[in-house]
């Protein structure tokens, strides 16, 4: 019988790489889906340090999230409003507006989550509050203001 990898999502190895910079966004991060040789099922432990954000508030048009708490107490706000987490807690983000999602860390310490989400090849993502929309994919990112479409023939012969 093959011997099955086995990962520990309380464990302190983090994958190298950093966050854009941004003063209000930070965390570290490891990848647990693609360690585990994950194909249609990602999953990747967070850790949010006092004071920060984890992503900009945002909605998948093709990717399914379910959050898990690991460690600590991150508000959670949703279109329903802000609620703070604790450790335990699971909580799940449809696709389309209404699982739109961003955590922060509002309290003295760090906080841990698990996301596990499904696996596209291609994704879709919004930013309602900076009018943004981003096009994604495993070596790909585009993401430009929704208001700078263009139309379909522009530029044709």
């Amino acid at each position: 019988m093959p011997s099955m990898e086995v990962v520990n999502v309380l464990g302190e190895e983090w994958d190298p790489g950093q966050w854009p910079e941004h003063e209000n966004y930070e965390k570290r991060w490891r990848r647990v889906g693609e360690r585990l040789g994950g194909e249609l099922l990602g999953g990747t432990v967070y850790e949010l340090p006092p004071g920060k954000k984890s992503f900009p508030f945002h909605w998948h048009h093709g990717v399914e999230e379910l959050l898990v708490v690991l460690e600590g107490e991150p508000t959670l706000r949703t279109t329903d409003g802000e609620q703070q987490l604790k450790r335990g807690d699971a909580v799940s983000f449809t696709t389309g507006s209404q699982g739109a999602h961003q955590l922060r860390n509002e309290t003295d310490a760090p906080a841990r989550y698990l996301m596990i989400s499904t696996v596209v090849d291609y994704e879709v993502a919004h930013y309602p509050d900076s009018g943004k929309v981003g096009i994604l994919s495993k070596d790909f990112r585009l993401v430009v203001r929704s208001d700078s479409q263009v139309d379909y023939m522009d530029g044709e012969d």
